[in-house]
């Protein structure tokens, strides 16, 4: 179904305004929503997670009488069942929205190991939650497509929210959004210089994502094991966490949060907690594209972000930019000989190869080396 049908059945039924998490099952409607409404418009927002965004659609269902849309993958569930039981729903407050979900990890559809449980529990969690949904797919009608959103407008009018679970390839774009940004150094690049200043026994975290998908194939290239890298599949936005809880407990060596800035500011907290611990052993690196590259490029929402204030203010010890290969080598051979916590922010162009492959090893043989590697002697 052509996205700007739905966008279409929504205004009609007083839903203007959307807000939400890109998500690559939802492309066709994030370009939708880009090309009609802007990024950072009057009608739409793009969300640090979906928490946050359900949040946004009861403050303007709160000050207009008008539910939103909310979208997500299925993944950000978690994220917005809080605000989902305890703000939106029935028996507390009664602030309908409309909640378009990307169906990751369907049973019976091939998809990487981090979804598969979420695509096993997506409907549990909505009927649990007591939300009523339509599963929109590529056979379904208009007729059906009009009659289920009926359905659903009747109960946003009763209000409660109210759910269409978009399976893979069920909603398309007339045209493609323009993503991209003007900075020259590559984030494949960036992660082959971190990488080439690290020392033997350090300890690397990597974001969910292309960022960890690359570290594993220049490891591979350079005929190295993975050993050292944690390659963080799911829980967008906890690398930093995982990071801390590795630091704290291997004083001795040094680890590296390799951050992606969508991530960090889905989760922002945790940039406080690690500055209340300050490991002086953790550098905390947050790559900025500005975009949600893993999921087709959309724009994160933080382009009014300072990254850097953010982790002076949150008591990182030393902050470091670089946007190069020459500063970047430069900040990593300042960070090299430094015992306390830093931060790096290191802005990078969009894009990846279009052979980029995937790990070959599974999280659980991930894990398995990755902790022999942590559980060495102290160097």
């Amino acid at each position: 179904m052509n996205a700007a049908k739905l966008l279409a059945a929504c205004e009609k039924a007083g839903i203007d305004f959307f807000t939400g998490v890109p998500d690559s099952q939802l492309k066709g409607l994030c370009d939708t929503l880009y090309m009609t409404y802007g990024v950072h418009g009057e009608k739409h927002i793009v969300a640090a997670n979906e928490g946050n965004a359900v949040g946004l659609a009861a403050g303007y269902y709160l000050a207009t009488g008008r539910p939103a849309l909310v979208y997500m993958q299925n993944s950000g569930l978690g994220n917005a069942v809080n605000p989902l039981a305890s703000l939106m729903d029935g028996q507390v407050y009664g602030i309908p929205c409309l909640m378009v979900i990307g169906w990751r990890g369907e049973p019976g559809v091939k998809d990487e190991p981090q979804h598969v449980t979420q695509g096993q529990i997506t409907l549990g969690q909505l009927e649990l939650l007591g939300i009523p949904y339509m599963i929109l797919d590529k056979e379904t009608t208009d007729e059906a497509f009009d009659a289920a959103f009926a359905d659903l407008c009747r109960v946003m009018a009763e209000g409660g929210c109210a759910a269409i679970v978009v399976r893979k390839g069920a909603l398309k774009a007339e045209g493609k959004a323009a993503y991209g940004n003007d900075r020259s150094l590559s984030r494949e690049h960036a992660a082959e210089v971190m990488l080439a200043h690290m020392g033997e026994s350090d300890i690397v975290v990597s974001t969910t994502g292309k960022l960890s998908r690359e570290i594993f194939e220049i490891r591979e290239k350079q005929g190295m094991d993975h050993s050292r890298d944690f390659l963080t599949v799911g829980s967008m936005g906890h690398a930093s966490s995982i990071a801390l809880g590795i630091a704290l407990r291997k004083p001795g060596r040094r680890v590296w949060c390799l951050d992606g800035d969508g991530a960090a500011l889905m989760h922002l907290g945790a940039m406080a907690v690690n500055g209340q611990k300050k490991p002086s052993n953790l550098v905390h690196v947050v790559i900025d594209n500005g975009a949600h590259e893993t999921v087709g490029g959309m724009p994160v929402g933080e382009s009014a972000v300072d990254f850097a204030a953010l982790a002076k203010a949150a008591g990182y010890e030393y902050i470091l930019h670089a946007d190069s290969e020459e500063t970047l080598a430069d900040a990593m051979a300042q960070l090299g000989s430094l015992t306390c916590l830093c931060f790096l922010k290191i802005d990078c162009a969009l894009g990846a190869r279009d052979d980029l492959g995937r790990p070959t090893t599974t999280p659980k043989e991930n894990k398995a080396a990755f902790m022999a590697f942590v559980g060495r002697d102290d160097r």
